[in-house]
């Protein structure tokens, strides 16, 4: 069982989420000059997972895809398995897509973390869309930028894009990315599950479950969870 004395627990987030927020300051100007070296024009598509959980980072993934780009149904089997966004999928074939576009020379794609250091000091929103940022400068291709939901980019970078509602049914670039971005995070909730035992990471990956919140009343919070979510706990439980 964790026991945090809630004082250590504040102390600690916020001095790593305010480090965190004061690296992610710096890069401006070697973004932009990558993207001047690049000037190839690309398709982007910008997605984000765990945004609703209790646990764990909001993770971002970027994909960017030529204009016009052909994508095909991929066979296993006697199956054929449609591109579709990554909560229509199973876990195969998830990772079938995962492989495709890793081994596809003309797709690129980049990932961005934030962790609940930061989450909880300055809200999901406003972190899902540091991560989206922070994964589209990391990308650093020129190109029409596709955002899912209500993600938005910072107007430092100097990346006009379009935010897209429900684009992760509409866009095969915005579903690439819902499912690199699904796939990383399902793997760092296995290695999580690993190191703070009896919570059932490896199960629900952080989500509010009725196991998640059973796990949380009978052993409190660990380091991983997001102290500014507002659970629905039993008032006896052991949160320290």
């Amino acid at each position: 069982m964790w026991r945090w004395t809630k004082r250590a627990i504040i102390r600690l987030y916020y001095t790593v989420g305010r480090h965190l927020i004061e690296i992610d300051k710096g890069g401006r100007a070697a973004f932009a000059q990558q993207r001047r070296a690049s000037p190839n024009k690309f398709v982007i598509g910008i997605d984000e997972v765990g945004r609703g959980s209790l646990a764990g980072p909001v993770v971002v993934a970027a994909v960017a895809l030529p204009p016009g780009f052909k994508i095909n149904d991929l066979c296993f089997g006697k199956k054929r398995c449609r591109l579709k966004d990554s909560k229509k999928l199973s876990k195969h074939q998830r990772l079938l897509w995962w492989q495709w576009l890793k081994n596809n020379p003309q797709a690129r794609f980049s990932l961005a973390r934030v962790y609940p250091p930061v989450i909880d000091q300055i809200n999901i929103a406003r972190a899902a869309n540091l991560a989206a940022t922070r994964a589209c400068r990391k990308l650093a291709v020129v190109g029409k930028v596709l955002l899912d939901g209500n993600l938005k980019i910072s107007n430092g970078l100097g990346v006009a894009y379009r935010t897209i509602i429900k684009g992760d049914e509409k866009y095969n670039v915005i579903k690439l990315a819902s499912i690199v971005a699904k796939v990383h995070r399902d793997r760092l909730m296995m290695k999580n599950d690993r190191l703070y035992r009896g919570y059932g990471f490896a199960c629900h990956k952080g989500y509010g479950t009725k196991q998640h919140i059973a796990a949380i009343e009978k052993q409190g919070l660990c380091p991983i969870h997001r102290r500014s979510f507002k659970l629905n706990l039993d008032p006896r439980a052991g949160l320290s």
